[in-house]
């Protein structure tokens, strides 16, 4: 095999997603940060976007690139210039009028549901980033490898497929549950080559499964963590997928996401009370202290506060922490909660907080200082996840020295390592970790996490532990550099290999 060594190795990003001009979840998050990490790296990375109207609206005087005329497709589509954040990171903004100049969700209507157009929205997006790989969108920059993530962009490997030369594709999943599926007729209103209609292609049990673009064409394809490469591979956790997950096996591995530190960094933060790090651990207690008053619950030290952020929903295995809620009455413990969902989990909550305004603290929503503050002056952080292909909260915990407590799946799995006797006593153990999903199984982690917080010499390894791992974005960067580049030796090689 011949070791290419590009001087600068070209990435074009494709997403639907990225912070912080445009969020929903975790992709955006990662979006974000890893093309950041990657030009550290000395890549010249890209990112490519929909230009939906919050963006346009936020960045008015964003750049005209070009204009785009696509058959099939009334109107023009024009490529816009912006930047990735605060970074020099081009980022390319597809517009069209009728595919993404709406305003709120990018996914979802006012009411909840999917936009009915999603198919032919996103195929477009596609069709303009398969232009762009090729070099044929007069920008005059052809990528070497396009890095597409999640459904929105996984119709591009499989239209790159249908060409000579194209630039090979990494595909990312971060999160196999949505899988872009639509009817059957969506697949000839969008205008895909015919012979893309087949069960082992873009056909899946008779719908258009733009997933499948990805998952059957992508060079490599990779997940948010090394656990749930294995678990998608399951038929407990791989949505209908896990024969095709299983038959890609040797081409199919995890790199754990990485958090943005000069965002989440305690010596730095200016979202919390007080400042700190692992050497003015001590002053973390004024976050506690802090934290109590935010939430109305009575200022006590020796408390065991438990903290949760994120979604209320059955996946977040919030019926978990609600049964645990309804055993704390009169016990050292206090709990702070922020976060949105399922109106029934909500009001659950609520009624707990009420009926316990001493213990029990809970803001329905989401607001980014309170969800510092909560990381900052927790003593542990609860994620009993039933499943999770990476996580981000439990990082964020680790860095403020907030212990975690989770379930055995995904990347919860990959990155806290269990408190034992052995992994306490070699300085590897960062957490808490169970088994079961299950209301037994879970409170019995807390009540060995309560017990090990009263013994301050083995909390303080923990923290200290957590505190010092590399959790950075730099890291995991490395790891995708690298994953590109085997991808290019193995292209390369077919290349030597086929050629006449």
């Amino acid at each position: 095999m011949i070791t290419l060594k590009p001087q600068k190795l070209k990435v074009l990003f494709a997403t639907s997603e990225a912070h912080p001009l445009i969020k929903t979840g975790g992709l955006a998050d990662v979006a974000g940060a890893l093309p950041i990490a990657l030009q550290q790296l000395e890549c010249d990375v890209r990112v490519i976007l929909p230009a939906y109207g919050d963006i346009l609206a936020k960045y008015p005087a964003i750049t005209a690139l070009t204009e785009i005329y696509l058959s099939g497709i009334p109107g023009k589509v024009t490529l816009y210039a912006t930047h990735l954040g605060e970074s020099n990171i081009e980022v390319l903004l597809v517009e069209h009028y009728s595919a993404f100049s709406r305003n709120g969700n990018p996914y979802l209507s006012q009411n909840g549901e999917a936009w009915p157009d999603n198919a032919e929205r996103f195929a477009l997006f596609n069709k303009i980033i398969r232009l762009v790989a090729l070099d044929q969108a007069q920008l005059d920059w052809k990528p070497d490898i396009i890095h597409c993530n999640d459904w929105q962009t996984a119709l591009v490997p499989a239209l790159l497929k249908l060409v000579p030369d194209a630039p090979p594709c990494l595909f990312t999943i971060h999160n196999l549950a949505y899988q872009g599926l639509f009817p059957q007729n969506a697949f000839n209103s969008i205008g895909l080559p015919t012979e893309l209609w087949s069960p082992y292609m873009l056909e899946f049990y008779g719908q258009l499964s733009f997933i499948k673009g990805g998952l059957v064409f992508a060079d490599r394809i990779n997940t948010v963590s090394p656990q749930y490469a294995k678990e998608i591979q399951t038929p407990e956790m791989g949505c209908g997928l896990e024969g095709l997950l299983k038959h890609r096996r040797n081409v199919l591995s995890g790199i754990v996401n990485g958090i943005d530190d000069t965002v989440w960094n305690p010596e730095t933060d200016q979202l919390i009370e007080q400042r700190f790090t692992n050497k003015t651990f001590a002053q973390k207690k004024i976050n506690k202290s802090a934290l109590q008053r935010l939430y109305g619950l009575p200022d006590k030290a020796d408390v065991f506060m438990l903290g949760f952020v994120g979604r209320l929903v059955e996946q977040k295995g919030v019926d978990l922490i609600i049964e645990f809620l309804k055993t704390i009455k009169n016990r050292p413990v206090q709990f702070c909660l922020l976060g949105s969902g399922d109106n029934t989990l909500q009001d659950m909550l609520k009624k707990l907080a009420e009926e316990n305004p001493a213990q029990i603290g809970v803001n329905i929503g989401y607001d980014e200082a309170i969800a510092h503050q909560i990381e900052a002056g927790s003593d542990a952080f609860l994620m009993p996840s039933r499943f999770e292909p990476c996580g981000l909260n439990q990082l964020y915990s680790l860095r403020y020295g907030t212990i975690p407590i989770v379930h055995n799946v995904g990347g919860l799995a990959d990155t806290v390592v269990n408190a034992t006797d052995k992994t306490i006593a070699d300085n590897t153990a960062t957490g808490f970790v169970f088994g079961e999903p299950t209301v037994k199984a879970f409170n019995q982690a807390i009540i060995r996490a309560q017990n090990a917080y009263r013994n301050t010499p083995i909390w303080l390894k923990l923290v200290k532990t957590g505190m010092n791992a590399d959790l950075s974005w730099r890291s995991s960067g490395q790891k995708y550099l690298k994953l590109y580049q085997e991808i290019l030796e193995e292209s390369y090689d077919r290349a030597l290999i086929y050629r006449p």
